[in-house]
């Protein structure tokens, strides 16, 4: 009879690609992990591993397990789901991760209008940028994942979650006050292709977009100043460090009586969020209940912002 519990280490395995990392995910040490694995293997009665040197590897037989481990996590998911929905009771704890805008703009105001109808449900928030909510929701530490699409996939564990689109919208120019365009009512990206820029960090999403928008444009931007924080990156738009794009719902709440906001020209770069569940957990009430709130919070596509004409 095959535990459970040791196909869940041997997942991890395949997902972390190490045994230390497998246990830094599982929160036991490497030795558990190394033990639990044997234990799977006396079960199965097959060598799962290869050990070479202080590395493992799966062999055909562990990458097998591994799969059918995917699809079991899959259906027990489901039957907590089911199990859930019978007893019907919208009580308990769900852990949300998402981006700051998408905390700010979206996951506050679902959690605000979700307490008085279902005031029995606490929802959990982690601030996670780029992939990592992802990471995050495939180990099981958070139930539902805010996160901005990406053209890196996850490989074979992209089966492994449900993904559902939430919201998309346009990047805006961000640009110094005395900037020559900044009287401008509408900006072409080709003409900041001089300019120095601030973008996020490399691996965040938003950085990718720009740089491609910028390609698109015919230039690669000079890039001065890297930060993941908005408010940061206005900052220092003010301050006269050079220009950006940032997504249009992270400046609702930023003062920006030093720096100028102006749409671009012609189609602009979007941002496009999405939610993602672990597959087969869709069905859970609460997990409905959740996600009917973060559409509802959404911003609506077509949104707009009064912006400055300094």
């Amino acid at each position: 009879m095959i535990d459970p519990r040791r196909l869940r280490v041997l997942r991890a395995l395949a997902d972390h690609g190490t045994v230390t990392a497998a246990a830094q995910a599982l929160y036991l040490s490497p030795s558990a992990v190394s033990q639990q694995l044997a234990a799977l293997e006396t079960e199965v009665g097959h060598a799962l591993l290869e050990r070479r040197g202080r590395s493992v590897r799966l062999t055909a037989t562990g990458a097998v397990l591994a799969r059918h481990a995917q699809q079991i996590a899959t259906q027990l998911e489901r039957a907590e789901a089911d199990m859930a929905a019978v007893s019907a009771g919208l009580a308990g704890v769900v852990t949300v991760a998402a981006f700051s805008t998408a905390i700010t703009e979206v996951v506050t105001p679902a959690v605000v209008a979700m307490r008085p109808s279902a005031p029995q449900v606490r929802v959990r928030v982690k601030d996670a940028e780029g992939r990592a909510s992802l990471r995050l929701l495939l180990d099981g530490e958070v139930d539902v994942a805010v996160a901005v699409a990406h053209r890196d996939t996850l490989g074979a564990e992209e089966d492994a979650i449900l993904r559902e689109p939430l919201y998309a919208e346009p990047f805006d120019a961000v640009l110094p006050p005395g900037h020559p365009l900044a009287r401008n009512p509408a900006v072409p990206l080709a003409d900041l292709s001089t300019d120095p820029w601030i973008t996020p960090w490399p691996g965040n999403p938003v950085h990718d977009v720009v740089l491609r928008a910028c390609e698109d444009a015919g230039f690669q931007p000079r890039v001065e100043c890297l930060s993941d924080d908005f408010r940061a990156v206005c900052a220092l738009v003010a301050a006269d460090a050079g220009v950006a794009l940032v997504p249009r719902s992270a400046l609702h709440s930023i003062d920006l009586a030093d720096a100028a906001v102006r749409p671009l020209t012609g189609r602009p770069p979007t941002r496009r969020v999405f939610t993602a569940v672990r597959r087969g957990s869709e069905d859970h009430p609460l997990m409905g209940l959740v996600l009917d709130g973060l559409r509802a919070s959404a911003p609506p596509q077509s949104q707009s912002r009064r912006l400055k004409t300094r």
